[in-house]
């Protein structure tokens, strides 16, 4: 990858014109010479759904991208093979009402879980949520292609992962598309962790405090924002919530392909593309009128 800038792309969920944004100018500034890598989450909240995805799969079957799936890429199966109805909050319908709904699902159930690579001199991994604070890079790897092989599985495999919470691996597959914070005994939960009880912690300091040899970049948690701390940054800006008390962003991270360790700080290298409007109507959203519109 001597040369290729790596472009790492925080949760973009349906916010279609920011990611058509951002290819562009990825694609203006460094020719061919990139490869992109999609943390997850690529769909859904947001209005268009088809476009970022079809984007992304022509990066990806050229060799110039990476996606791994994210929560709302497994709630999209789940919806897809009536594992649960599509709730007022989706706006993935796109996608399940395309005359090619059943070609694109068995295109995300080959999607990987995680990507591991190299970065200079550090090893890293992305992963849409979080990772257990014990495990070393190859067990992360491995936890995930165990999971990959059974979402590829002929039959009735994919179904009793996505759709029997009870399923074995079915707390594996939550922990990397859902976890936000972590408790005693390997617990976790998808929940932002309540600070004051001294049970619970975000599952990055909690890893962190392990000192692993490998960075993580990750998505997923919106409310946190941009996080850039030693060996982890967290790239979720919450493009699709713009509106709902602050400004959203669809951010990506460009680490220095000749920096020995770009995980180190202080680190500025990162682009911001400022979300156009307010796109989610979330239960505690102002009411649909009092939305700016776009252009707003």
């Amino acid at each position: 990858m001597t040369g290729v800038q790596r472009i790492f792309v925080g949760d973009v969920q349906g916010c279609s014109d920011e990611f058509a944004q951002l290819v562009d100018r990825v694609e203006a500034s460094f020719g061919g010479e990139f490869e992109l890598w999609l943390v997850g989450d690529l769909i859904n909240r947001g209005p268009e759904n088809l476009s970022p995805l079809r984007r992304a799969r022509a990066l990806v079957e050229s060799g110039r991208a990476r996606y791994v799936l994210g929560n709302h890429e497994i709630s999209l199966l789940r919806c897809w093979l009536g594992l649960r109805g599509v709730s007022e909050f989706d706006s993935f319908q796109d996608v399940l009402e395309a005359p090619d709904c059943d070609e694109w699902m068995h295109w995300l159930l080959r999607r990987p879980l995680v990507e591991a690579g190299r970065l200079g001199e550090q090893r890293f991994a992305m992963v849409h949520a979080a990772a257990h604070p014990d495990w070393s890079l190859a067990e992360l790897e491995g936890v995930a292609r165990g999971l990959e092989a059974r979402l590829r599985a002929p039959g009735d495999e994919p179904r009793e992962l996505l759709g029997n919470s009870g399923a074995p691996g079915a707390d594996l597959l939550g922990r990397l598309t859902r976890c936000r914070s972590v408790g005693a005994g390997g617990t976790w939960s998808a929940d932002t962790p309540d600070e004051t009880d001294g049970e619970q912690q975000a599952w990055h300091a909690a890893w962190a405090e392990r000192g692993h040899d490998y960075g993580l970049v990750y998505g997923h948690w919106a409310l946190q924002g941009l996080h850039c701390a030693p060996a982890l940054r967290g790239l979720d800006t919450g493009c699709v919530h713009h509106g709902r008390g602050r400004d959203g962003a669809l951010t990506a991270w460009l680490p220095d392909p000749a920096a020995a360790r770009p995980f180190d700080l202080p680190d500025e290298c990162f682009w911001r593309v400022p979300a156009q409007r307010a796109y989610y109507l979330h239960r505690d959203s102002p009411a649909p009128d009092a939305l700016p519109g776009p252009g707003s």
